[in-house]
């Protein structure tokens, strides 16, 4: 296992650090949320904890390398719809689920707050993969490496039309002995 050099180390404890930080932040902001209205309260705790997830994505991302860019429709799909709908159900109280979502005491339900992060961390995960450093060792996709799964399925079908062609040469011999006899 490679050692992490001075630099990685520095980040990782900055992305540990902002984590902390934040979750101590978001519990002061979630006291200061509960003495305002409702509507307003749940409007600031959501939007801080989408920037949570933001911040969340950030420190579970970084490094060095040039990001990735790319559009994952499985991601929209299976996290960042899903978790606008529970946040927009939590408000709307004429969408289905709303008394499950909504908060008895004004604030957030913790599955609105976990929607609120997961929708913070979905935004930027469905257009940007992170950081990767690239390997000069690595192989293109379209190289074809020797002992590979191309070469295997062109051996077995080499070897298939082998055995089709040595079994029909035994099948003609056959045949032209009986008929010889």
């Amino acid at each position: 296992m490679k050692k992490p050099d001075k630099r990685e180390t520095i980040n990782l404890f900055f992305s540990a650090f902002l984590i902390i930080a934040f979750i101590v932040c978001a519990h002061f902001f979630t006291q200061f949320t509960s003495t305002l209205d409702a509507t307003v309260g749940s409007i600031v705790s959501i939007a801080l904890h989408v920037v949570f997830g933001l911040l969340l994505f950030y420190a579970t991302r970084v490094g060095d390398g040039k990001s990735i860019m790319r559009f994952s429709i499985v991601t929209l799909i299976v996290l960042v719809i899903p978790s606008l709908y529970i946040i927009i159900a939590a408000i709307a109280p004429g969408l289905p689920l709303h008394d499950v979502f909504a908060a008895d005491n004004g604030g957030l339900n913790v599955i609105v707050t976990l929607a609120c992060v997961a929708l913070g961390y979905g935004i930027p995960y469905t257009f940007l993969s992170g950081y990767e450093i690239e390997n000069p060792d690595a192989v293109a996709e379209n190289e074809v490496l020797e002992g590979g799964v191309e070469a295997d399925l062109l051996e077995t079908s080499d070897s298939d039309e082998i055995q089709e062609t040595e079994e029909t040469q035994e099948t003609e011999e056959a045949e032209t002995e009986q008929i010889s006899e």
